[in-house]
């Protein structure tokens, strides 16, 4: 299967990054793509938030953002997947060229501008999914044109209840003006309120609670980071995702597209992002779960990851360079990096390298 894949990762790379990522969706739906399946390993099972997650390895929101391939992205070997951003009305997003491949770095920057198709096309996949398995996150955004936007927030979880398993309120993208305003103190304060209260009225409802986890941007301020902790805490918050893409252009070796306006993902940041997770560890203490995103590449930069604080991880980026076969790839390598260790589960190994990331400038 690396065979196949070298060979057509050099036929897409002769595409724009965007026609690739179409050509990608389009290859998963076909069922071109072949699973990557690994045997159940119960080290590897936690129950985070309330959800009994199979391995802690995710599919971050931005590469399904119209709910199209969630059956065969969990086929691959991943945990959990996660769709969206989804905004109520559907968007086309910022003007093309929009994504960018730094094939030197391992690293893309993109400026999207959450273009999806809106909420009732994606929950209409959704809802076609009928009861299958696999666990579903609903990434929920808000319209660039918006008059309210925490009223957009509040209808993602209104629409998406019936059919999702969690939900993240994403406040995080660079690429929608204003956004990350909402990670401010009082902002982020309304928004909460507003979102965790319709999703109170919404579980007496339905008779399920679903949690709602916050993904926030690396690039946070330590007085930020405090205010964040501080605004959690005083919610009943299901869980932090840390983090979005990065502004900062740091480590980059190939100064040919550095310059693009938009955020960085990819290698790049596995270093930023976890420094920036161990942080919120710190401050929001052992109880509340995160999930870490950034950088994630290898079995050995998800448990660091774990090491580093989180109880979950995602990717994305990384998969533009290593194809399908990475995430069956990491979940087995976690299994064998278990084999070293004397531990019954992945969930002991959480934090014993946090004061080494606490020590890395961000």
């Amino acid at each position: 299967m690396l065979d196949l894949f070298s060979l057509g990762r050099r036929g897409l790379f002769l595409f724009d990054a965007e026609t690739a990522h179409g050509l990608s969706i389009a290859a998963l739906k076909t069922g071109l793509v072949p699973t990557c399946k690994s045997a159940a390993d119960p080290r590897l099972a936690q129950t985070v938030a309330g959800i009994r997650f199979p391995n802690p390895l995710g599919m971050a929101a931005g590469y399904d953002k119209n709910a199209e391939v969630l059956d065969a992205l969990l086929s691959l070997g991943f945990g959990f997947a996660e769709v969206g951003t989804l905004t109520p009305k559907p968007q086309t997003g910022n003007p093309k060229p929009r994504i960018f491949r730094l094939e030197r770095d391992r690293a893309v920057i993109n400026r999207l501008g959450f273009n999806n198709e809106g909420h009732e096309a994606a929950l209409a996949r959704l809802i076609a999914r009928g009861n299958r398995a696999g666990i579903v996150g609903v990434n929920i955004g808000a319209n660039k044109d918006a008059t309210d936007r925490i009223a957009d927030y509040v209808a993602g979880i209104r629409r998406f209840y019936p059919v999702a398993t969690y939900f993240t309120a994403n406040i995080s993208s660079p690429n929608t003006p204003g956004l990350r305003d909402l990670q401010a103190k009082e902002s982020l304060d309304a928004l909460l309120s507003a979102v965790l209260a319709a999703r109170s009225e919404e579980s007496l409802r339905a008779g399920k609670r679903l949690p709602v986890f916050l993904k926030i941007a690396p690039d946070l301020t330590e007085e930020g980071m405090d205010d964040i902790a501080e605004v959690a805490a005083a919610h009943d918050l299901d869980g932090l995702i840390v983090s979005n893409t990065t502004l900062s252009r740091d480590g980059l070796t190939d100064p040919t597209l550095a310059g693009e306006a938009g955020g960085l993902s990819g290698a790049p940041l596995f270093d930023k992002s976890t420094a920036v997770l161990a942080r919120m560890r710190k401050r929001v203490g052992p109880a509340l779960p995160i999930i870490g995103v950034g950088g994630v590449s290898s079995a050995e930069t998800a448990l660091e990851k774990i090491r580093a604080g989180a109880d979950l991880v995602q990717l994305y980026s990384c998969m533009v360079y290593d194809g399908p076969a990475l995430p069956g790839r990491i979940v087995r390598g976690l299994s064998s990096l278990l084999d070293r260790e004397t531990v019954a589960n992945i969930s002991e190994l959480r934090d014993t390298r946090l004061d080494h990331w606490l020590s890395v400038k961000v």
